[in-house]
């Protein structure tokens, strides 16, 4: 199969009239932009939309995440998993209060610099807060990359892709609305008849082979494993005890404990174990 173009007009077209109404795509803020990329990784938006209001009002601007107790920051995050996030999330706002006089740097390589942020969330910043024209690619783009190709894609080309998909001056309103065509239709299971790029999809042209092209290609993630049961969850319920206050170290598993330590997410005093002061 072909790699044709992706029709930009037809997104576009298709796509601003339905784009849906996200606190974030209210706002230009970097910081508070940020916020938003890092909390949604991995995490359902109506989720995201109180967390992230209840952690933006606590701390506004990096100054004041960079200047609270890491124990703060993530009694803020409790319900969004993934900790490790909150925790290099602070650490970006140190680095970014430090040498940068608190404001986020607006270039691409001063971004991918600074604690836990990679290639999607850089370029989500440069897209969504300064309006560059950078594409960015999340699970639900890099399915579109892969099937209008037609083939499953290595990250280099997924990004060359949709790079060449933005179209000049409307960075911001592109990612936005291919975004939101691959989270309403180009979804794991498709709703071909109403998408847009149909026309030109190749996979689709093909009569939609198995295997899909986009399992298995660049960006696209893989299902979650089981969260019952698992040691994320085990991980959680130590930090949601220990929101309240310090506890005995000997009230928890000591594997569970030694990771979180490990990662800086508790801390040991004696035989107790608490949120980081």
């Amino acid at each position: 199969m072909s790699r044709p173009d992706i029709d930009a007009g037809a997104v576009l077209a298709w796509g601003l009239p339905r784009m849906r109404d996200l606190p974030w795509r209210n706002e230009r803020d970097p910081w508070r932009i940020l916020v938003a990329e890092v909390m949604l990784q991995q995490t359902q938006v109506e989720r995201v939309i109180p967390k992230w209001v209840a952690f933006l009002d606590a701390f506004p601007t990096p100054r004041e995440c960079a200047a609270a107790p890491l124990g703060d920051v993530l009694r803020l995050w409790q319900g969004l998993g993934y900790p490790r996030r909150a925790r290099n999330l602070q650490a970006t706002a140190a680095v970014v209060v430090e040498h940068h006089d608190g404001l986020l740097p607006d270039g691409l390589e001063d971004l991918l610099v600074l604690p836990g942020i990679g290639p999607y969330t850089a370029r989500a910043v440069l897209a969504f807060a300064f309006e560059r024209d950078v594409a960015v690619v999340d699970t639900n783009i890099a399915r579109i990359l892969a099937r209008t190709a037609g083939e499953r894609l290595t990250p280099k080309a997924a990004q060359e892709r949709a790079d060449a998909a933005v179209p000049l001056g409307d960075g911001w309103a592109w990612n936005q609305v291919i975004m939101d065509l691959g989270a309403g239709l180009c979804r794991p299971t498709p709703i071909c008849a109403e998408c847009p790029l149909v026309a030109s999809c190749a996979w689709s042209a093909a009569g939609r082979p198995d295997p899909d092209p986009a399992i298995g290609s660049a960006g696209v993630s893989g299902k979650q494993a089981r969260f019952e049961g698992s040691r994320r969850q085990a991980r959680g319920k130590v930090l949601k005890a220990l929101n309240n206050g310090a506890r005995p170290a000997a009230d928890f598993d000591l594997q569970i404990l030694s990771s979180l330590l490990a990662d800086g997410l508790i801390e040991q005093f004696g035989t107790t174990v608490t949120l980081p002061t």
